[in-house]
């Protein structure tokens, strides 16, 4: 019995040091995400174009994110989390170094072309080990855990990458990307064991793809994915690409200052799916919370915009603008209620049957993350013929248009 216990116990400490060393490599993949909100002024400068215009050029990234998953999920089925985890460890690194030394647009699109492709599935990768290896209860438990440290890479990216760049330039937020993809492909190598491929889908990924999307596609899950597609946009793209020079650019804070903002909204976004999950159980209404949060994120995002000099807000106050601190309340308020995405997926849980529930998840999935790259690149154009301002309106615009959609697909039948 002694021994037994042992052996269990000796199991689950290497399942946590495996699980750990895994969601690092998300971790670094939220860091490499959200690294031009801290340096894209510089990076234009650099490459000699304008900031919109390289906005635009970083939605590559998110492209090649959301394109790759469906591929990376079949692979993990065919080879096993570790060799997978390795390979895309060992294309992250590639990818951070070249960004680095990106000479300009071209080389750099070459860089987060790589990156797109090769952090695709730092997040299934941990999920996969555990949903194979631990019971539902524990998986729910871990599952959040597995989100909770991958946001520390925004954290990174706000004040400390601030720092760094400020003191050794915008290369150097790449480079100790690339030192850290090493290190954690090291802890992968050492802690994530070996496991037999399982084959349990033999289709193309091209198969598989056509089939997620047809699903989306389907009545039942349209008003999901239409909100999804401007969910996670909405909060990412702020974050990680127009935070930074709203509260630099018109805001007029310093880059460091800038920086502690963005960490604060990056722990409201770390905080929100813990409060929006126990506000769900205990209301019981999970279709009008998920709405209702994110229309509070949209008039929250269009009262940041307002708050501009010369806007409405600023002008109702008779101040040349709002403050600073009002962007910072916003932020938070903004993170916090915009994290009720995980809701979508239990929604799309119950809204299938059970054997096609897991393509219904990547077809949510899949939405979040092609509506960020949509986002982004559509974003930019905004800002190069209307400001920044228009840009917030343009996203609360969105986010309303998602939420509008939402409730007209999933109305309960009479």
């Amino acid at each position: 019995m002694t021994k037994a216990a042992n052996d269990a116990g000796t199991a689950t400490r290497a399942l946590i040091f495996a699980l750990v060393a895994l969601a690092c490599g998300h971790m670094l993949s939220t860091l490499l995400r959200t690294i031009p909100a801290m340096s894209l002024d510089l990076m234009a400068a650099d490459f000699h174009i304008e900031p919109q215009a390289l906005a635009s050029l970083t939605s590559i990234y998110p492209f090649a994110f959301a394109a790759a998953q469906i591929p990376v999920g079949a692979a993990m089925d065919r080879f096993g989390v570790r060799p997978v985890s390795l390979s895309l460890l060992a294309g992250t690194v590639f990818g951070a170094v070249a960004s680095g030394f990106a000479t300009g647009p071209e080389s750099f699109a070459v860089g987060q072309l790589m990156l797109g492709v090769a952090t695709s599935g730092m997040l299934m990768c941990p999920m996969t080990l555990a949903a194979k290896q631990l019971s539902a209860a524990r998986f729910g438990l871990w599952s959040g855990a597995i989100l909770s440290i991958g946001n520390i890479g925004m954290l990174l990216s706000s004040s400390p990458l601030a720092f760094v760049v400020d003191a050794y330039g915008w290369r150097a937020g790449f480079w100790m990307s690339a030192i850290g993809g090493i290190a954690v492909a090291l802890a992968v190598f050492a802690l994530v064991p070996h496991q037999p491929a399982e084959h349990k889908d033999e289709s193309s990924p091209l198969t598989q793809m056509i089939e997620v999307l047809r699903l989306g596609l389907s009545r039942p899950l349209r008003g999901l994915i239409a909100l999804a597609l401007v969910s996670l946009a909405t909060s990412l793209v702020l974050r990680g690409l127009w935070g930074g020079p709203w509260l630099m650019d018109i805001k007029g804070l310093s880059r460091v200052e800038a920086g502690n903002q963005l960490g604060a909204f990056t722990l409201a976004m770390i905080a929100g799916p813990l409060c929006i999950g126990m506000i769900d159980r205990r209301l019981g209404r999970r279709r009008a919370l998920v709405a209702g949060s994110h229309m509070a994120g949209a008039v929250l995002l269009a009262l940041m915009a307002f708050g501009a000099p010369h806007h409405a807000v600023s002008t109702l106050f008779g101040l040349p603008m709002m403050p600073p601190q009002y962007d910072l309340v916003l932020f938070v308020l903004i993170g916090l209620a915009t994290s009720a995405q995980p809701l979508l997926f239990g929604m799309s849980r119950q809204l299938v049957d059970a054997q096609v529930a897991g393509k219904a998840l990547a077809a949510v999935n899949l939405a979040f993350f092609l509506g960020a790259a949509l986002m982004q690149s559509v974003t930019g154009a905004v800002a190069a013929l209307a400001g920044l301002p228009a840009v917030l309106l343009f996203m609360a615009a969105m986010l309303a248009l998602g939420v509008l959609i939402f409730l007209a697909y999933t109305s309960p039948s009479p």
